[in-house]
C-alpha cells in the first residue's frame, strides 16, 4: 500500500524556488485510502506533522503536481539506514538511502531512477551530482565532487544530503556512451535536462519528508563534463532553485561537440590516419620539449597553452634530434608520425565551422589542446587505462563502430544512429557533420534541445548564486577552448565586471579529461564556495594538487586568461614558486 503525502504551504526557505516550496513545501502522511487538504493539516491538531524514519520511506510518493515539469509522480521504491564508516575527518556518518523512481508522462519512456542519502547529522544544505557521458547510471552520490580533494571529507560526510539521477535512461552495456535511449522523446529531453528539474524537486520533498524540515538553506551542483553541462543548465534555467555550482570540464554545447566528434572521427578514420599509442608518445614528447619551458621552467608540465598551439607543429617538431614527420610522409614506423596522421591531428587541433544554421544559435566549435595532451598513452599508473578509454583508446573508428574506438568516435556513432537518424543499422561514418544534407534539420533541432548556452546569468547573480568552474588544459575529450568560448561569451554578455562578482573559471596544466596521470586535480571547490556564497568571501590564492603525476605537488589556480609562470626560483613543484600570467 503506498502513502500518499499531501502538502502544507509555507513561506519559501532561502536558496528554493517559491513556487515549488508553495506546492512541494512540507509533506505530510495522510492515511492510507486518502487525507484532508490543506486545511485539514492546517487546522487538525490530531494529525501532528513528524518526521518520517528511514525504514518507513518506502511506498511514499511526490504527486507530480510538487515537480516542476511535466511527470506522473515519483515513488520511494527502497530505504536503507547505512552505518558509519570510515574514521576520523574522512569517516562518513549515518545516514538514509532512499531509492526510487519518477514515472514518464509518455508510457514508452524510461522512469527516472534517482538516490537521496540523507544524513542522521544534516547541516540542512543539499548537494546534486550531475553525471557523464549520456548518463545511464547513478552517480555516486556518497562520493566527491569532480577533482575534489583527497584530503577533506566528501559531501556526505561533511552533513550534506546528496541526491543525484541516471537522467531517466538505463545504460546497457556500453556503459556512459550508450545512446540508444535517444529514440525516444521524453528521455531525450530528460538527458539534454528536463530530468535535473524533476530529480531535484522530487528529491527536495523527500528530504523535507524526512527532517521534518522547511527545506535545505543552501543547495549546491557539482558535475563535470555532462554533469558540467548539467551545472550550467540549471543554473540557466532554474536560477532560483540553485546558490552555488562547481562546474568542471563541461561538454555545455553538447550536439555541437557531437558534431566536432563526428568531423574528427571521420578524420581518424581515413587510410592509414589513426595514431597507435606509440606514435602518439612520440607526439606528446615533442610538443613537451617544445612547449614545457614556455611557462618559465621544465616541469613536465605545459602552463603557456597558448604559446604552445601558436608554435607547434608536428611537420616541422623535432625529438632528439630526429624529424617527427616520418620521411617522404611515408608511415616508416613507430618512430614517426607519417602526413595521413598527422592531418588527422590537426583536423583535431582545429575548430569546425557549421555553414547552415542551428537551432541552437551556435556556428562552430573549436579544436582541442592536441599538442601536450595524453591522447592515451600506454603506461601503470592506476588511472592510465581510463585516461585511454576517454581519448583515442585502442583501436581506429570503422563501421559497424568498435567499442574500443575512440570514446568520441562511439559516442558520435550513437548520436548518429538514436538521435539523428533513429536508424540502429546507420553508418555514421557517412554523415558528414558539415553537410548533413537530409539531415540538416534534425541535427538543427538537437542543438537547440542539448547546446546549453544561455549567456545571461542575470538571474542567478542577482539571487546571490557563485559558479566555480575549471577545465584541464590537457583535456582531449571536451575542448578546454570551448569552456574559455563559454566564459568570455558570459563576460560580453554581461560585463567582466560583474561576472567576477559572481564566478570565476580556472585552468589546470596537465590536466586531461576527469582524470589524468600527467597531472591528477584535486581541489577543495566546494569549500571555496561555501566561503563565497555563505560567507561572501570571494575566492583567492586557490591551489590544486596533482594526486598522481607527482603526487603532492602543487600549482596555483590561476584565472582565466592567465597561467601559472615560474618566478624564477623555489621548488618547482610547490604552487608559491608560480605567479600568475598572461605573457
Amino acid at each position: 500500500m503506498s502513502k500518499d503525502i499531501g502538502y502544507r504551504r509555507l513561506p519559501a526557505p532561502v536558496g528554493l524556488a517559491p513556487r515549488v516550496v508553495a506546492t512541494a513545501a512540507i509533506l505530510v502522511l495522510s492515511a492510507c485510502g486518502g487525507g484532508g487538504g490543506d486545511d485539514d493539516h492546517a487546522n487538525n491538531p490530531t494529525h501532528p506533522i513528524t518526521p518520517v524514519s528511514c525504514e518507513n520511506m518506502p511506498g511514499h510518493t511526490v504527486a507530480a503536481s510538487s515537480i516542476g515539469l511535466p511527470t506522473k509522480g515519483a515513488t520511494v521504491t527502497a530505504a536503507v539506514k547505512v552505518p558509519a564508516s570510515g574514521g576520523g575527518q574522512l569517516g562518513t556518518g549515518e545516514f538514509c538511502k532512499v531509492t526510487g523512481t519518477i514515472a514518464p508522462v509518455d508510457p514508452t519512456a524510461p522512469d527516472i531512477k534517482f538516490e537521496v542519502d540523507m544524513p542522521a547529522s544534516w547541516n540542512q544544505k543539499v548537494v546534486m551530482f550531475g553525471g557523464g557521458g549520456y548518463d545511464g547510471t547513478i552517480p555516486n552520490t556518497a562520493g566527491n565532487v569532480p577533482a575534489g580533494p583527497t584530503d577533506q571529507p566528501t559531501p556526505l560526510a561533511r552533513g550534506y544530503a546528496t541526491f543525484a539521477s541516471d537522467s531517466g535512461h538505463q545504460a546497457g552495456a556500453l556503459g556512459s556512451r550508450d545512446g540508444s535511449f535517444g529514440t525516444n522523446d521524453e528521455a531525450l529531453r530528460n538527458f539534454a535536462g528536463d530530468a535535473l528539474k524533476k530529480t531535484r524537486d522530487a528529491a527536495i520533498a523527500l528530504i523535507q519528508l524526512h527532517y521534518n524540515a522547511d527545506g535545505p538553506k543552501k543547495a549546491y551542483f557539482a558535475g563535470g563534463s555532462s554533469g558540467g553541462r548539467e551545472a550550467l543548465a540549471v543554473v540557466q534555467r532554474w536560477p532560483q532553485d540553485w546558490d552555488g555550482a562547481i562546474v568542471l570540464y563541461p561538454a555545455w554545447n553538447a550536439a555541437s561537440l557531437d558534431l566536432q566528434f563526428g568531423r574528427i572521427t571521420r578524420a581518424f578514420a581515413a587510410p592509414g590516419a589513426y595514431p597507435n599509442q606509440a606514435k602518439r608518445k612520440v607526439l606528446y614528447d615533442a610538443a613537451i620539449a617544445a612547449c614545457d619551458n614556455l611557462d618559465g621552467v621544465k616541469d613536465g608540465l605545459i602552463s603557456n597553452i597558448a604559446a604552445c598551439n601558436a608554435s607547434f607543429d608536428p611537420s616541422t617538431a623535432m625529438l632528439n634530434g630526429q624529424a617527427v614527420r616520418c620521411a617522404n610522409g611515408a608511415d616508416t614506423g613507430d618512430s614517426c608520425l607519417s602526413d595521413a596522421q598527422i592531418n588527422a591531428l590537426k583536423v583535431y587541433n582545429s575548430q569546425i565551422v557549421f555553414g547552415y544554421a542551428l537551432g541552437s544559435g551556435e556556428t562552430k566549435y573549436p579544436g582541442f589542446n592536441v599538442w601536450g595532451a595524453d591522447l592515451g598513452l600506454a603506461g601503470s599508473a592506476s588511472v592510465q587505462p581510463t585516461v585511454i578509454a576517454l581519448a583515442l583508446n585502442i583501436d581506429a573508428p570503422a563501421n559497424p563502430m568498435p567499442t574500443t574506438a575512440p570514446y568520441m568516435s562511439v559516442f558520435w556513432d550513437q548520436w548518429v544512429r538514436y538521435f539523428v537518424t533513429r536508424d540502429p543499422t546507420f553508418n555514421s561514418l557517412t554523415l558528414d557533420p558539415q553537410n548533413p544534407g537530409s539531415w540538416q534539420d534534425r541535427v538543427s533541432q538537437l542543438t537547440g534541445i542539448q547546446d546549453v548556452n544561455k549567456t545571461d546569468l542575470s538571474a542567478f547573480m542577482n539571487h546571490g548564486g557563485k559558479i566555480l568552474m575549471a577545465h584541464g588544459m590537457s583535456d582531449a575529450l571536451v575542448s578546454t577552448r570551448s569552456t574559455e568560448d563559454y566564459f568570455t561569451r558570459v563576460q560580453s554578455t554581461m560585463g567582466a565586471g560583474n561576472v567576477s562578482t559572481f564566478m570565476r573559471y580556472y585552468e589546470i596544466p596537465g590536466y586531461g579529461h576527469a582524470v589524468s596521470s600527467v597531472f591528477n586535480a584535486s581541489w577543495d571547490s566546494l569549500t571555496a564556495l561555501e566561503n563565497w556564497v555563505e560567507k561572501n568571501t570571494a575566492p583567492v590564492s586557490q591551489t590544486v594538487t596533482d594526486t598522481v603525476g607527482v603526487p603532492g605537488r602543487t600549482r596555483p589556480l590561476c584565472e582565466y586568461p592567465n597561467w601559472p609562470k615560474y618566478s624564477g626560483s623555489g621548488d618547482v613543484n610547490v604552487a608559491a614558486s608560480y605567479t600568475c600570467a598572461t605573457q
